[in-house]
């Protein structure tokens, strides 16, 4: 007679056991089915795998060896190089062949919001323009040639290159024909890389046609450029300057010295070549020590200083109170 709680032999289910998994499979497929997670194998819908669905159990963490390493961080570069591939790609600046960079995409333009006050749009730099038709390059064009080089505009302002000998003779036109009756200034400019090596600016300015323009010549040290005192009185003091900053010479110009600096100061502070922290100035001022022609030279000097004044005498000791 078999007893009903006997045992069955090993690697047979018993009924109650067949039982809980037959109720495991159901629920497993109860829940794949709510979820509507099947897995598509070729044109057959099979459901998931109940291993799939069921939390795996914990694991203890192996150490990784020294190979593991290597090969998770040789696909973690290759990821990354596959993502900046892409990223490139996308960008329209593909990777260019043997490593080289690829050429940087071209800047958008800026778009300025027509809604905003003129005072907070961003200033748009002008650039120079041709100035040869200008009606007043006509005119000087007509009447001394070759002697306007050349004739360019940047925001308007008109900018004539002027041949050294006739720089008086344009300035004389443009003040009596033309009502350039201001001289706004006289400056210099120093190209020490340059042949002629320096610039006169001259800055004109009209008051019947609300107008400025420029002259520039340019010349060397060696060579004056004519003086134009008799056109406006207010060049003598103007061109004095540009000699004593750039040591450039005025042709008949009634007192050609210097009128910031003392006559004898060695160089010309405004050219590229003078020391930026300067010479030995000081010791120069005083000519029972200097030569009146030597001027200050870098790295002289005496060490001379003014004797300090003498202590005022005591008062008697029978003065005192």
């Amino acid at each position: 007679m078999s007893d009903e709680n006997e045992k069955a032999p090993e690697g047979q289910p018993t009924e109650e056991a067949a039982a809980q998994k037959e109720a495991a499979e159901a629920k497993a497929d109860a829940v794949v089915a709510a979820a509507g997670s099947e897995e598509k194998a070729g044109d057959v819908q099979q459901p998931a795998d109940i291993a799939q669905t069921a939390p795996a159990p914990a694991e203890a963490k192996k150490p990784l060896s020294d190979e593991e390493k290597a090969a998770l961080k040789a696909a973690a570069l290759e990821k990354a190089a596959a993502a900046k591939a892409a990223k490139a790609a996308a960008g329209g600046a593909a990777p260019a062949a043997g490593g080289e960079k690829p050429a940087a995409a071209a800047k958008p333009k800026h778009e300025e919001d027509p809604n905003k006050p003129v005072w907070e749009k961003d200033p748009v730099a002008p650039e120079w323009q041709d100035g040869a038709s200008d009606p007043l390059t006509v005119a000087l064009k007509d009447e001394f040639g070759d002697a306007i080089e050349s004739a360019r505009s940047f925001a308007g302002d008109l900018t004539f290159q002027v041949r050294r000998d006739a720089i008086a003779q344009v300035a004389a036109s443009l003040k009596e024909r033309h009502k350039f009756t201001y001289l706004i200034d006289i400056a210099g400019a120093d190209y020490p890389k340059r042949e002629p090596r320096f610039d006169v600016v001259y800055q004109l300015h009209t008051f019947e046609a609300n107008r400025r323009i420029r002259l520039k010549v340019a010349t060397d040290e060696a060579t004056p450029v004519p003086t134009v005192c008799g056109v406006w009185r207010a060049a003598n003091w103007l061109e004095r300057e540009v000699y004593d900053m750039y040591g450039v010479r005025f042709e008949g110009h009634p007192d050609m010295t210097r009128i910031l600096l003392w006559e004898g100061f060695n160089g010309f502070p405004l050219r590229k070549d003078f020391p930026v922290e300067g010479i030995d100035t000081g010791s120069a001022i005083y000519p029972e020590y200097y030569q009146e022609t030597a001027g200050p030279v870098a790295g002289t000097g005496t060490g001379w200083k003014p004797p300090k004044p003498p202590a005022p005498p005591e008062p008697p000791a029978g003065d005192a109170k």
